[in-house]
C-alpha cells in the first residue's frame, strides 16, 4: 500500500470521516478523495467505510487498516519537501499585429467606416 493513500485515510478519519472538509485540508479534489478510499477497499479486500455518504462509520477492517496505516506512516520517512520555483518570469513580446492605440478626436483604428 501506498503510505500516500494511508496518509489521506488517516487524515479522513481525523476529519471526523467527512470528505469535503478532509480535501480542503489535504489541498486535494474531492473526486481524488472518494477514490483513494475505493483503492483502499479493493486492496484490503472488505470495505473500510460503512453507511450513507453522509453518516459513514468504520468498518472492522476500517479500524484494523486505521492501526496499521498509523503504524506505517510512523515508521516511513517524511516526505521530501517540493521544490519551489520562483514566481513570475521574463515577460514575452506579442507576436501578432495588434491594435494600434485609440487617439482622442480620431476614428478608431479597428472599426471601419460605415458606406452610405
Amino acid at each position: 500500500m501506498k503510505i500516500a493513500l494511508l496518509r489521506r485515510f488517516v487524515a479522513l478519519v481525523e476529519h471526523d470521516l467527512h470528505f469535503p472538509r478532509t480535501a480542503d485540508a489535504l489541498g486535494i479534489p474531492l473526486a481524488s478523495l472518494y477514490t483513494t478510499v475505493g483503492k483502499l477497499d479493493d486492496e484490503v479486500g472488505h470495505p473500510v467505510l460503512a453507511g450513507a455518504k453522509g453518516a459513514q462509520t468504520l468498518t472492522p477492517a476500517g479500524r484494523l487498516l486505521l492501526e496499521e496505516a498509523r503504524r506505517r506512516i510512523a515508521d516511513a520517512p517524511e516526505p521530501a519537501a517540493k521544490a519551489v520555483s520562483p514566481a513570475g518570469g521574463k515577460a514575452k513580446a506579442s507576436k501578432g499585429k495588434g491594435r494600434a492605440p485609440i487617439v482622442k478626436g480620431q476614428p478608431k483604428p479597428y472599426k471601419k467606416r460605415q458606406g452610405r
